[in-house]
């Protein structure tokens, strides 16, 4: 009997929770009371001066919502939000959140953590109560941490180019809702977006062009200064970006502007490659990298790897690749591609950054310590498996359900299709859902370094069309990457959607409307000017 009376009493509070507080992605434990809190002014102290960053974006976004306030140098009765370094929080992202009518109390071990229960304040003061002067709520405490190290977000400006101010949008939505990696698709086909002193031809010639409009005149690219300072914002919002130069594939718009480094393609991908065989390329490649690692304190650069094939066959008869095979004893264009990406991966880790790279990469058997893995290929789980079992630290952001250029419902017409698409529900349930498919030893996730979902941009050309095939999906990543999978609740999900659907529309976002698709039609996606390319294709 008083076991029963236990589980009434649990479930009550967490009902309480689920109806009076509204956060995405739901913490780790949750406990409301009946008292309420009442904040007109935000007067801040924080115990460290490692904090004033911290303290000062709360206090900037206070004054946005109305709530004019002060950072105080010393604790005292004035002070009604305190930002605190407690070594006793745990895990370095982890926080507590302790909400009375008179005060509101954020701790952690980090600045990060800090920064991840402010997130957390922000959002019960954007979904609470409104008063006159003032916003009012339940008073609360929360012990929260996420599930997932690597909860990372991509978006391919090669394809189509959206700018700083989109940029740095996405980023304050990703912070809003904890995600910690913006990886920046940067250089591939289509356009080279990224400013490099030393070869400015990379932005005058290759930065012109588009998917849908190969032939456009304007050069359209980050300049140094751009990217220094959207690098800037990214990491007052504990964001890291992960640039991605591809090679030895994807390289035409690159090959467009030097024209001497190519390696050749195909009449469907010309000058697709890099030339493995020409000791400038790795010269070249290598300066384009040195300024990329001046230009991203992150740790990681991301330098591709995938569909080689797609343009290597022209190495097949190539004088100077055949005279590497036989100086390497290299039997197959693959070993080929294997020698380029080992020597691209040592340049990686001469300059103090560990190698990313698409699943391809586990090809080359490269540096299990130095390399992370993400996987995308999602109808081979065997590629999964062989990348955890050998150690790889993986990112896992198969295409299904974690490319958000697929459909989201199946009466889309401008997205792509793999037998199906990526609904709403499928990404919250991830990885949970597709976890028996795999077949992963026990042993083998705890090599599992997060999630991410990749936004390629070939049917995405404006940023209509770019904000309802990220939104609300974006909001279902979130809670996937860091709420525990026996705190994940769809049906609950979908009630504290509510809260972000008003968020959007405060931004001006336009998204898919999951609870009435109709509210927001499909934006027409675009056409390619030369060659149509098909929506449900295989590799």
């Amino acid at each position: 009997m008083k076991f029963v009376i236990c589980v009434c009493l649990l479930l009550g509070g967490y009902r309480l929770a689920a109806q009076s507080v509204r956060l995405i992605p739901w913490p780790v434990s949750i406990d409301v009371s009946e008292e309420k809190f009442e904040l007109r002014r935000g007067n801040i102290y924080c115990s460290e001066e490692v904090l004033l960053s911290e303290a000062e974006f709360l206090k900037k976004k206070l004054e946005e919502t109305g709530l004019p306030g002060r950072i105080e140098k010393r604790l005292n009765q004035r002070c009604n939000i305190v930002l605190q370094l407690d070594e006793q929080c745990g895990t370095e992202e982890g926080y507590r959140l302790r909400m009375t009518p008179d005060r509101l109390a954020v701790s952690g071990k980090t600045p990060v953590a800090i920064f991840y229960g402010i997130q957390t304040l922000l959002q019960l003061l954007e979904n609470g109560e409104r008063l006159k002067g003032g916003i009012a709520g339940p008073c609360c405490q929360i012990e929260d941490y996420p599930r997932y190290r690597w909860r990372g977000f991509m978006l391919d400006e090669s394809r189509h180019f959206f700018g700083k101010e989109k940029v740095e949008q996405l980023l304050d939505l990703m912070a809003y809702y904890k995600l910690n990696k913006f990886h920046w698709h940067l250089t591939d086909e289509p356009g080279w977006r990224i400013e490099i002193e030393k070869y400015p031809r990379l932005t005058s010639v290759g930065g012109k062009g588009n998917w849908s409009n190969p032939q456009d005149t304007v050069a359209r690219f980050y300049t140094r200064e751009e990217i220094k300072e959207i690098v800037a914002y990214a990491a007052e919002r504990h964001i890291e970006i992960v640039p991605e130069v591809d090679m030895p594939g994807h390289a035409t718009a690159a090959n467009k502007a030097y024209p001497q480094y190519s390696g050749g393609g195909t009449p469907t991908h010309p000058d697709f490659t890099f030339h493995p065989g020409k000791e400038d390329v790795y010269t070249f490649l290598g300066e384009v990298l040195k300024e990329v690692a001046g230009l991203f304190p992150a740790s990681y650069i991301h330098i591709g790897g995938d569909e080689v094939a797609f343009g290597s066959k022209a190495w097949q008869d190539d004088p100077e690749i055949l005279q590497l095979m036989e100086r390497e004893k290299l039997k197959n264009s693959k070993e080929v591609e294997g020698y380029f990406m080992h020597r691209m991966g040592d340049t990686v880790k001469e300059l103090g950054k560990k190698v990313v790279g698409w699943d391809e990469l586990l090809d080359a058997h490269p540096d299990t310590a130095s390399t992370i893995i993400f996987w995308w290929r999602h109808d081979h789980p065997e590629v999964l498996r062989a990348s955890l079992q050998k150690g790889f630290a993986t990112v896992l952001c198969p295409r299904r359900p974690l490319y958000f250029d697929f459909l989201q419902q199946k009466a889309d017409k401008w997205g792509r299709v793999w037998d199906g698409f990526c609904p709403l529900e499928d990404v919250y349930a991830f990885p949970e859902k597709q976890e028996e498919e795999w077949n992963l030893p026990a042993y083998s996730r705890n090599f599992i370094l997060g999630i991410q979902a990749n936004l390629w941009t070939e049917r995405i050309h404006n940023e209509k069309r770019l904000d309802y095939m990220t939104f609300p999906r974006l909001c279902a990543l979130a809670e996937a990457a860091w709420t525990l999978e026996e705190r994940k609740d769809y049906g609950h999900f979908l009630n504290r959607l509510e809260d972000a659907y008003r968020l959007l529309d405060r931004y001006g976002i336009y998204y898919f409307d999951s609870r009435n698709p109709a509210a927001h039609p499909e934006p027409e996606g675009c056409r390619r000017q030369e060659r149509e390319m098909p929506l449900d294709f295989r590799d």
